[in-house]
């Protein structure tokens, strides 16, 4: 009796484990699921369309991705995400990817990406990169910082603040980023911080950032510009 017992503990315990250790997209239970954007019917991602009607341009999009990018904007980076929006067949299949641009000495500001996992590859140039840790027992937000040149591998956890800034006053730079989901999101936080609509209270903000309130509705004054295309 006490080894029954002791069994069934055991396997209860197993599946309340198996039961948190999931991926951040659900996994796919059939070959494809090819998002159906005219259905009306809400779920968690998208309806399957009917695979009688999947075309293979479902899993297409002419994306460019060989050519650049305009980088003249504020903060001089431009990201271009290939995601389950431009391409259907991306539903269920926990993936993405995108091109970022860099100007010389422009940058892609701390943001998060609050789905995904994030892998980084330079192509063209040099990138100073990292990611600052969740807050730590110690109080502290731990720093992990790279410089990456061509070839370079970099990888930030899943909803991690991170950044990437190109040094070069002179040179542009080019990265390639896959992420592990079908729509990671992005959290641009000086843009969600001072740019919300309606915008934050200036007490919460002066608060919080140990400031006036005067430099906090200047902050609010501000244009956030959106680097995300």
């Amino acid at each position: 009796m006490a080894s029954s017992t002791t069994f069934l503990v055991l396997t209860a315990l197993l599946a309340l484990l198996a039961g948190q250790v999931i991926a951040s997209d659900p996994s796919p239970m059939q070959d494809f699921c090819v998002a159906d954007k005219d259905s009306h019917v809400s779920v968690n991602g998208f309806v399957c369309k009917d695979p009688k009607d999947v075309k293979a341009d479902d899993f297409f999009h002419a994306a460019n991705l060989d050519m650049p990018r305009d980088t003249t904007g504020k903060i001089g980076s431009n990201v271009t995400l290939i995601n389950v929006m431009r391409i259907p067949g991306l539903n269920t299949l926990g993936i993405s990817l995108a091109r970022i641009d860099y100007a010389p000495l422009g940058e892609n500001p701390p943001h998060t990406h609050p789905r995904a996992t994030e892998i980084l590859t330079v192509l063209e140039g040099t990138l100073y990169v990292g990611f600052v840790t969740s807050n730590q027992a110690n109080r502290e937000n731990k720093l992990f910082t790279k410089m990456l040149n061509k070839g370079d591998v970099f990888v930030f956890p899943e909803g991690l603040i991170h950044f990437q800034f190109n040094p070069s006053p002179h040179k542009p730079a080019v990265a390639i980023a896959a992420l592990s989901s079908q729509n990671p999101g992005a959290i641009t936080i000086a843009n969600a911080v001072f740019g919300s609509k309606p915008p934050i209270s200036d007490d919460v903000l002066a608060k919080a950032f140990q400031v006036e309130k005067k430099t906090v509705d200047w902050l609010q004054a501000q244009f956030w510009a959106d680097n995300h295309n």
